[in-house]
């Protein structure tokens, strides 16, 4: 491994260790917060616009629509972190149980689930175009699919129990196993299973081997944290509601 990819991959673990850390932080902050969400439309509003506008690489096959990497990873950047927020407020509950921390394990699975579903419809649109098929028996696609199959069941099991306490461990148990396992279906097993048709599989060079001027990395990186920061945002909002109407039913 060369230092450049260890560098990176430290870099990549400390901003998924603070994206974690400061995720709950906005999650659960009871001030306005004008500034960050400020800062989420402006990033999100503007990465948009300039995801429409500016020059891309002209690409075979792929031509204009590689614009949707602007929308359709970012997707799947924000639903892994707020997941990943999701299984701490499981574990804090399995440690110290108590109703806000099963809420906002919930909430915030739901909002990754949201996600997940965008990305698999920005995904399937992209294929549409590049591939000529709105599916195909990708290893990764497939990957993607069983992951929101198994966050689908989340909802369910939840549905299913009568009991808070019961139905509150019972989640948080599976929510912890549930990334387990979407973890390697969507990083691991794809590039053990042989040929892909998806950017970075067995072969099929990334993106960013032909982003060789960093026109679209420049502004890559900043969409991503914008869809990170309305995560947050989102799941801010439904705990707030469920907070809401669990005291409202209490009453």
């Amino acid at each position: 491994m060369t230092n450049a990819k260890i560098i990176g991959s430290v870099l990549g673990l400390l901003f998924t260790v603070l994206g974690v850390w400061g995720g709950q932080r906005l999650i659960e902050q009871r001030s306005a917060g004008w500034f960050w969400k400020a800062l989420t439309v402006l990033l999100l509003v503007g990465g948009s616009a300039a995801g429409f506008l500016i020059s891309v690489p002209p690409l075979p096959i792929v031509n204009e629509s590689i614009r949707n990497l602007f929308f359709h990873v970012p997707m799947w950047f924000s639903m892994i972190m707020v997941l990943m927020v999701s299984v701490w407020y499981s574990i804090q509950y399995l440690r110290n149980p108590s109703a806000r921390l099963d809420i906002l394990a919930h909430e915030s699975a739901k909002t990754g689930i949201v996600l997940g579903l965008l990305g698999l419809a920005t995904g399937s649109l992209w294929a549409k175009f590049t591939w000529g098929a709105w599916w195909t028996p990708d290893p990764r696609l497939n990957g993607a699919a069983v992951a929101m199959l198994i966050y689908g069941a989340y909802l369910v099991l939840r549905g299913s129990f009568r009991d808070d306490q019961q139905r509150a461990r019972v989640s948080a148990i599976y929510n912890i196993f549930a990334f387990a396992a979407v973890v390697p279906l969507l990083f691991i097993l794809p590039r053990l299973s042989g040929p892909s048709l998806h950017p970075g599989q067995t072969g099929n060079p990334g993106f960013s081997q032909y982003d060789l001027d960093d026109t679209m990395r420049k502004l890559f990186y900043p969409v991503v944290i914008g869809w990170i920061l309305f995560a947050f945002w989102l799941t801010q909002v439904s705990s707030r509601f469920a907070f809401l109407q669990s005291k409202y039913d209490e009453n």
